[in-house]
């Protein structure tokens, strides 16, 4: 029988106990597992190579995606560095610029240095693309919405074009969740999460995960996630189950938070421009009708204002909280100038949009009328320019 995503996210990958009839899914604490003679066993071995609770995490979370596939990393990092080790030396990847600075990190100042080229693009417009494709181009790497700027990349667009020169396309699924949207249908050969965010969503685990339908390329990522063994923990992987099971729920009222919240930016004199996929004024917003259930619950706005200023502003925030990470039933903050993105050179930064008045907020599931309270106080009392009429 076929069930429904929200069904699925509480009942895929996780029978019932035979031995004890527990209707949540067992933490096994194990490292290995006892084998009836060399080289025979009942499935498990050791736990890097294969852990029943990891194992019933990467059905659950490939299931949400319509996938066959899901490899469990133990941090969103490590599924991206899972994804990087199936190039090699003399590769090309095409990225969009605007981008989690971790990945600009891990692919300019690690993968980089070991002949893997990288070269960076604004997709807006698809056919960029495939001006960007050489012989040597392996991998299209999308986010959408991205990080800080919430831009908008059609996926069905780029992928078909990546898919006629031959190249695989993934995207990092992170923000939109895949309550919100669905790029394998859209044509990605593999989907990244950081499971961390939304899909646990209580700020207590680190995780990550790649989903695919393709068998080899399934394959090859359970040989990297088993040889590099950046796996996650019995714990991890429960955490995360528990997250995936109020992952609809919450989804909602995190959209419906973050809509109220751009309302009241946009009418706030103080604040200079929003960047939000579901406002009308968004570039991408056309796009992201189009291929998004929703358009999320992370808010960028930014302020004119210097770094010390928007120091000063920070500091009177008091229900929000200043920290990295995003998706969490809390509301969080971070300025991507110093925090998320402070290890991309600010030249970079700077050309791609990202200012020092810019403030990233994930917004979490607290009365939304206190968050705006908080937004107020702090705004009124931080001495801030009002925007220009033709702003």
């Amino acid at each position: 029988m076929s069930y429904r995503l929200d069904t699925l996210a509480i009942h895929a990958g996780q029978p019932d106990d035979e031995t004890t009839g527990a209707v949540s899914f067992p933490i096994y604490q194990t490292s290995t597992f006892r084998q009836t003679e060399p080289g025979i066993n009942r499935g498990y071995c050791y736990a890097r190579t294969g852990h029943p609770t990891r194992r019933a995490l990467e059905e659950n979370l490939a299931s949400l995606e319509g996938a066959q596939h899901g490899v469990a990393f133990a941090s969103g990092m490590a599924a991206i560095h899972g994804v990087l080790s199936l190039l090699r030396a003399g590769d090309h990847v095409i990225s969009t610029r605007d981008l989690y600075g971790g990945a600009w990190r891990i692919f300019t100042k690690y993968f980089a240095k070991f002949g893997v080229e990288f070269t960076f693009i604004d997709p807006g417009d698809p056919f960029t693309i495939a001006g960007a494709i050489r012989p040597e181009t392996k991998l299209l790497w999308l986010e959408t919405p991205s990080n800080p700027l919430l831009k908008i990349t059609d996926i069905a667009a780029c992928a078909a074009i990546a898919r006629r020169a031959g190249v695989r396309t993934v995207v990092d699924n992170t923000f939109a969740t895949p309550l919100l949207q669905h790029p394998l249908a859209l044509g990605a050969d593999l989907v990244l999460h950081s499971t961390t965010k939304y899909i646990n969503g209580h700020s207590d685990v680190l995780g990550g995960v790649v989903i695919t339908n393709d068998d080899a390329l399934a394959a090859d990522l359970h040989f990297y996630q088993n040889a590099i063994g950046a796996v996650p923990g019995p714990q991890d992987c429960f955490l995360i189950l528990r997250g995936t099971k109020t992952l609809s729920l919450r989804v909602q009222k995190h959209c419906d938070n973050a809509e109220r919240i751009v309302e009241y930016l946009e009418r706030h004199d103080a604040v200079s421009r929003v960047f939000y996929p579901g406002l009308a004024t968004h570039e991408g917003h056309a796009v992201a009708r189009r291929q998004m259930e929703r358009f999320g619950a992370v808010v960028s706005f930014e302020l004119d204002t210097t770094l010390e200023e928007t120091r000063a502003f920070t500091r009177h925030l008091k229900l929000w909280t200043l920290a990295e990470s995003l998706g969490s039933v809390r509301s969080l903050f971070c300025h991507p100038a110093t925090m998320t993105h402070a290890s991309v050179e600010p030249e970079v930064r700077k050309s791609v949009g990202i200012s020092d008045g810019l403030i990233r907020l994930s917004v979490g599931l607290e009365d939304v009328r206190d968050l705006i309270d908080d937004l107020e106080q702090a705004l009124s009392v931080t001495r801030i320019p009002a925007r220009s009429a033709e702003a």
